[in-house]
């Protein structure tokens, strides 16, 4: 049989991954010799895992992280007030299958935005649906969507995300507006998916920020009590890093 016909047929039926790897066994001797059975497990397993790797760039790509970020390069030897045990607990993504949220808080530099994107991209190599935004840039797509007579059907495509990421939370006021909108992503979310926030502002302010008692109460409701709370703490390690190795020293929770 010839076989450049059938690696473009490989192909053509969008079975990339085992095309390549029937390229690469016909190059080498090291599946010579191997039943039929064993060769074409090899095939399948190398479209299996070129499947994994192209739809974790997708969800990657869909989840627009704000940094790179990843568990593996967390600098857990500076000391950053954080329980091992409770990074331990949300390394499980445990939290998600439970349908709780993260609220990360502490002082700018700390790296609250590493360890929301670290656990956030996480989360995408588990196959969950993910959407990272500032607040602000959130704030403008909820415009945007308001303008365009699109909000609900905004609302609804947010609430089937299964990790929603806002970053940079209290930074600037909320409009009465803003505020609605964002008690009505909870309430969408509440007990069915999970939202992680940073946020500069502690916690215990957060009523006071958002203004309006009856709305505060509302918000808060749906966020704080079903929630893993990771307070840093230190110096910011923008002002603490070394020019020479500033491009990894956002890599300390």
């Amino acid at each position: 049989m010839l076989l450049n016909p059938l690696i473009e047929q490989l192909q053509a039926l969008r079975l990339r991954g085992m095309a390549a790897a029937l390229t690469n066994q016909l190059a080498s001797t090291q599946a010579d010799g191997l039943p039929f059975e064993d060769r074409l497990a090899l095939l399948v397993q190398h479209e299996v895992a070129d499947r994994d790797t192209q739809r974790l760039h997708q969800r990657l790509r869909w989840a627009k992280l704000g940094q790179n970020a990843s568990l593996e390069d967390l600098d857990t030897r500076t000391s950053r007030g954080i329980d091992r045990r409770l990074l331990a607990k949300l390394t499980t993504l445990a939290w998600l299958k439970d349908h709780l949220n993260v609220l990360i808080t502490g002082p700018t530099g700390v790296g609250k935005s590493y360890l929301g994107c670290a656990l956030a991209q996480a989360a995408c190599r588990a196959d969950y649906a993910v959407r990272y935004f500032r607040v602000p840039r959130l704030i403008e797509e909820l415009t945007k969507a308001s303008i365009e007579s699109r909000k609900s059907a905004y609302f609804r495509a947010l609430a089937k995300v299964d990790l929603i990421v806002l970053d940079d939370f209290a930074l600037t006021p909320l409009a009465d507006a803003n505020r609605r909108d964002l008690l009505e992503i909870l309430d969408d979310r509440y007990d069915k998916k999970s939202t992680l926030i940073t946020s500069q502002l502690p916690i215990e302010q957060w009523h006071m920020y958002l203004g309006d008692p009856t709305l505060a109460d509302a918000i808060l409701d749906r966020l704080v009590h079903n929630s893993y709370r990771v307070a840093l703490s230190g110096d910011s390690m923008r002002k603490r890093a070394d020019p020479a190795v500033a491009p990894t020293s956002a890599a300390t929770p």
